[in-house]
């Protein structure tokens, strides 16, 4: 079998799917891990996400993502999920910038794409859809921070990388995470590290600001101010807390009517999860076990990736480093190839074909 897809599974996660198979009911939570363009590699699964495997949902599920994770569920809360998927994929792919940009030019752009993806007559359906439930995870800023000036805010993000590398729970002196949720639902989550976290609605006119902030990275992007709901203050890129996560999501008693609606799903172009921005180089820094006892994790296999042109999956370097043409050529590849990616994963849902590819965490955890 050629395999292009790995199925990563927590241990009470991996008894349920060796019982069940990768069943859309077993699931209350999903997540979209920040990362740029390295969600290009997800697409393909994007697009039958919603439209195929959880397309009888009735209940709510929770779709909680930063940065990119956050733009791909936006998408996804819409009455043609795929069609929405497929506008931001295309725009995002196709973004040229100068020959070197500065974060004025980034950050309008970057304002652009989002305004193109939900046009105002449709941000209505990320603010209020009662079963695809959008959690849309931002930092606000302190002190040194919240400023724009290279300067000032430099010194700041040297200081609490430092910090975080001492413990994930320094972070708190430097951010807050804010959690801009939809239909009224509140997001029930546990923290390791215990950062300040505070709940936010989601509105109409707030969700292109939350959606910003949540991908503001910081010194690229331009932070979002006062945003509607949430406060005064300078928010930023929700990776720099939660990159690729690192909490713990237990199903809510108001959501799931079965002991075994308990699992999350978590899409990823990695098979070794980072749980914040500023742990991508610490060798030392491991996910919690709590956090991923219940957690599936669908990755691209080693040999889908190096199928793909250059042999690796897209990333923001590339807009540097691939000419302009060649990156264009590369990236429509990738959407394109992806496909392979929906397919085997509407497959797992034969037990058989998923013991194929199942298998425990490949990750230290604490």
């Amino acid at each position: 079998m050629n395999r292009v897809l790995n199925v990563f599974a927590g241990p009470r996660a991996l008894q349920l799917l060796k019982v069940y198979g990768l069943k859309p009911e077993l699931f209350h939570t999903v997540l979209g891990a920040s990362g740029g363009p390295k969600w290009f590699v997800l697409a393909g699964i994007d697009r039958v996400l919603i439209s195929e495997f959880f397309n009888r949902r009735a209940q709510p599920l929770n779709m909680v993502g930063s940065s990119a994770g956050a733009f791909r569920f936006a998408c996804l809360t819409q009455p043609d999920p795929v069609a929405a998927i497929n506008r931001l994929a295309k725009d995002y792919s196709e973004t040229v910038y100068s020959e070197r940009p500065d974060i004025t030019e980034i950050s309008d752009k970057a304002s652009a794409l989002l305004t193109r993806m939900l046009p105002a007559e449709n941000r209505h359906f990320v603010a209020n859809n009662p079963v695809f439930v959008a959690h849309f995870i931002a930092a606000r800023c302190r002190g040194l921070l919240a400023p724009e000036r290279k300067a000032i805010q430099y010194p700041g993000l040297l200081l609490s990388a430092l910090a975080n590398g001492i413990s994930r729970r320094q972070l708190g002196r430097f951010y807050e995470r804010f959690v801009f949720s939809g239909a009224g639902q509140a997001l029930n989550f546990e923290d390791p590290a215990r950062l300040k976290t505070r709940q936010v609605a989601l509105t109409e006119t707030n969700v292109i600001d939350a959606l910003l902030a949540s991908g503001a990275i910081p010194g690229i992007l331009r932070g979002i101010p006062n945003i509607e709901g949430a406060g005064k203050g300078m928010y930023r890129d929700g990776g720099v807390t939660d990159y690729h996560f690192d909490l713990r999501f237990d199903a809510d008693a108001a959501l799931t009517d079965k002991v075994e609606n308990n699992l999350v799903l978590f899409p990823h172009f990695y098979s070794v999860p980072k749980p914040g921005w500023f742990d991508k180089s610490l060798p030392w820094r491991h996910p919690h076990k709590m956090c991923y006892d219940n957690v599936v994790m669908v990755v691209p296999s080693p040999e889908f990736v190096a199928s793909l042109p250059y042999g690796k999956i897209p990333d923001r370097h590339d807009f540097s480093k691939i000419p302009v043409t060649e990156r264009l050529a590369y990236w429509k590849t990738v959407l394109s190839e992806t496909d392979r990616l929906g397919e085997a994963f509407l497959n797992l849902q034969d037990v058989a074909c998923l013991n194929e590819v199942l298998k425990p965490l490949p990750f230290k955890t604490i």
